[in-house]
């Protein structure tokens, strides 16, 4: 049975104004105007019993890494990505969200096909063919979740990829990215939205601000750093608060962010394609330095054909690279 609502979410949005005044009157503005909280209507992070490395470790049950890419990387909380591999949309985001709410757990999702996906990295592209497609994707995956608890990552890499657009592409972009917005908000009140902010190494803390300010971040709940990169949770802190400063400067808000730290347990050693010795972070949590520390890309899936995954294709899980994970080697 769920949990009984917590009191904060029972409050009106003049009364829970009142509580936050310490805030700025941007910032109780955007509170008394937000979603309810989806953290506070479930018991914990949905757990995917059928995220790679646990498939992986119910078809290996002999091999001597399974126990530890069991007990360390498939019992913890991951975000599960969505593309076109995942076929009928409606239906896969429906089945994912209606699993984790049976259990009473916020399940992570991560949207992940919009057109000229990865512009600049090459190994993830594709994505829809074109906007149209894009809008009728992304607004059946908005109404699959429906009223059920969620957060969702909108396109990670999409505001990182501008140096590679031209200026009618990052228009077009932009516009996708409101109305992805837009779809959430209208279809999905339990769910958080966050736009993807890179990380400390890709692009001025300034510009990224600009960058989200163009993709509606207002109408977002936050952002997300460090998405698939090893960088430390110092660092992207850092980061996510710089970016928070040119937004209060420049556009007179702040948001909310999570950073990805399911890779990041030994920081960045300056490669972000399958480098080698890398560790897992953090798990899923609350705080941490940020609004929340989650395990975004899942730790032993590849970056693609390139570093200690030569030869992989992206997302495919390769069992050694996430045992070596596990203990930083």
């Amino acid at each position: 049975m769920r949990t009984p609502t917590r009191l904060l979410r029972a409050l009106s949005a003049p009364a829970l104004a009142c509580l936050l005044l310490p805030l700025t009157l941007t910032q109780r503005a955007d509170a008394a105007s937000a979603q309810a909280d989806p953290i506070g209507m479930t018991s914990g992070y949905y757990v995917d019993p059928d995220s790679t490395p646990a498939v992986w470790a119910t078809e290996h049950p002999d091999d001597g890494r399974a126990s530890a890419i069991r007990s360390e990387i498939a019992s913890r909380p991951m975000a599960r990505w969505f593309g076109s591999w995942s076929g009928d949309i409606g239906s896969a985001v429906s089945s994912y969200v209606g699993a984790a709410d049976a259990a009473d757990k916020l399940p992570v999702l991560i949207a992940y096909n919009i057109p000229g996906r990865d512009a600049c990295g090459g190994h993830s592209g594709g994505g829809a063919g074109t906007p149209d497609a894009y809008r009728s994707w992304i607004s059946a995956f908005a109404s699959a979740i429906g009223s059920r608890p969620a957060l969702v990552v909108v396109e990670p890499d999409s505001l990182g990829d501008f140096s590679c657009l031209s200026q009618a592409q990052i228009a077009e972009r932009n516009a996708m990215l409101k109305d992805a917005l837009a779809q959430f908000n209208a279809h999905a009140p339990n769910t958080w939205t966050y736009l993807d902010a890179g990380n400390p190494a890709w692009i001025s803390a300034t510009t990224m601000a600009q960058h989200l300010d163009g993709a509606g971040a207002r109408q977002a709940h936050g952002f997300s750093l460090n998405i698939s990169n090893y960088f430390s949770t110092t660092e992207n802190s850092a980061y996510g608060n710089a970016i928070n400063q040119s937004l209060s400067a420049s556009y007179g808000y702040t948001k909310p962010y999570v950073i990805d730290t399911s890779r990041n347990g030994h920081g960045s050693n300056g490669e972000w394609c399958n480098p080698g010795g890398r560790k897992t972070g953090p798990a899923s949590q609350t705080g941490g330095g940020a609004e929340m520390l989650l395990w975004l890309k899942t730790p032993g899936e590849s970056d693609g054909d390139c570093g200690v995954g030569a030869g992989s294709a992206p997302g495919q899980f390769l069992p050694e690279v996430a045992y070596k994970m596990i203990y930083g080697y």
